[in-house]
């Protein structure tokens, strides 16, 4: 049974009181549009000119959606998420790197961020992005170089192969559709490596894409016959302008689902199929309908809410109501934790600012149960 999300309370227990004020004011602030237009050209203005913004952006945004700019700073979130029972996804943010020495230094920072999660229970995954430890033209086509994309195939062989020698498990994220080929051929080939005996590698399926239900059956199906194990994020997309404008340009059909009503439905039949043939899954979505449809379809498969086969996860910083109450009732939940350097984190910022104000309700909701704990803790 799915657990009250609105229960204010226990969602944000783990803030003071001025983290709750400041939570509220970011809030209305993303919600607004025009000012996250604003912001996004003056930031995109600073890293071009290279003005320094860290004094702006550490303690407001950067604070309250980062860990800190080292493993080492964001201890302490992982111990205040960890006092919830909520587990970590440490998410190290650079992204864009093109030369060789830049993407062997994102390489290795992952791989600490592996080592860091060793044996610490809570961790739950690693986690990286192929496009940080890939050139640009390569993931568009692998062809292009092949020296290059043998070199990308090794880094990311390391990451996931260290994953596996220390009892770990790696998500590797999704991006846009002219990567996610490559991105898709990189993961199937480890996790055909991998995934012997557990699910260590798991790919990630945006259901955004009007193509990509299918492709997960179809990937079902292959480990299947293969003889390994599947592990899959499910996520609804984060790129959905971008591969518009993208496919409009190109004279082509856009990869995008015609509406948020058909995102929704390939989203929540990717849950059930994924529960109904073992795969196992983390549904990486902010949409409580979804979280509690997961909830109810474990609930009929007979899985009991800390089946480990099945991850729940939020961004740091979004939906505590959901994470904090899906926790407090047994349920395996993460947050993922970026990290890394602030002018690193700045694109990784803009997103989260654009994703609050783009979709429909995901502010207003925020902003209604941090009102609701403000009067709460005022009543008391």
């Amino acid at each position: 049974m799915a657990p009250d999300f609105n229960n204010t309370e226990q969602a944000f227990r783990h803030l003071s009181d001025a983290e709750l004020r400041k939570a509220l004011l970011l809030f209305r602030t993303v919600g607004s549009p025009t000012l996250v237009r604003l912001g996004k050209v003056l930031m995109n203005v600073a890293l071009a000119l290279r003005i320094p913004v860290g004094w702006a952006i550490r303690p407001t945004v950067y604070a309250h959606f980062c860990g800190g700019e080292t493993i080492a700073e964001s201890e302490g979130t992982v111990a205040q998420l960890a006092r919830g029972r909520v587990h970590t996804i440490l998410d190290y943010s650079a992204e864009g790197k093109e030369s060789e020495k830049e993407l062997d230094a994102t390489r290795d920072e992952v791989l600490a961020a592996i080592d860091a999660a060793q044996g610490d229970e809570r961790h739950a995954f690693s986690v990286f992005k192929v496009s940080g430890v890939a050139p640009t033209p390569v993931l568009r086509d692998p062809g292009s170089d092949p020296a290059a994309w043998e070199r990308v195939k090794a880094r990311v062989a390391a990451l996931c192969g260290r994953a596996a020698e220390t009892g770990g498990r790696i998500f590797i994220d999704a991006e846009e559709t002219w990567f996610q080929g490559a991105i898709d051929a990189l993961a199937e080939e480890q996790m055909s490596r991998l995934n012997r005996e557990r699910a260590v590698v798991f790919n990630t399926v945006q259901l955004y894409r009007h193509d990509r239900l299918a492709y997960l059956k179809a990937l079902t199906e292959r480990a299947q016959r293969e003889g390994w194990h599947l592990g899959v994020k499910l996520v609804r997309g984060a790129y959905m302008e971008k591969e518009r404008e993208k496919a409009a340009e190109a004279g082509k059909p856009s990869p995008i689902q015609p509406d948020k009503a058909a995102s929704d439905r390939d989203y929540d039949a990717a849950l059930a199929w994924c529960i109904d043939h073992g795969v196992s899954v983390c549904s990486g979505s902010h949409n409580v309908a979804s979280n509690a449809l997961l909830c109810e379809l474990m609930e009929r498969a007979g899985l009991e809410p800390g089946d480990d086969r099945v991850w729940f996860a939020q961004l740091l910083g979004m939906s505590d109501p959901i994470s904090f109450n899906l926790a407090a009732s047994g349920y395996n939940v993460a947050k993922y934790v970026p990290y890394g350097p602030i002018r690193e984190a700045i694109p990784y910022l803009i997103r989260r600012a654009e994703e609050n104000t783009s979709v429909a309700g995901q502010t207003s909701r925020e902003l209604s149960l941090l009102r609701a704990e403000v009067q709460r803790r005022k009543a008391t």
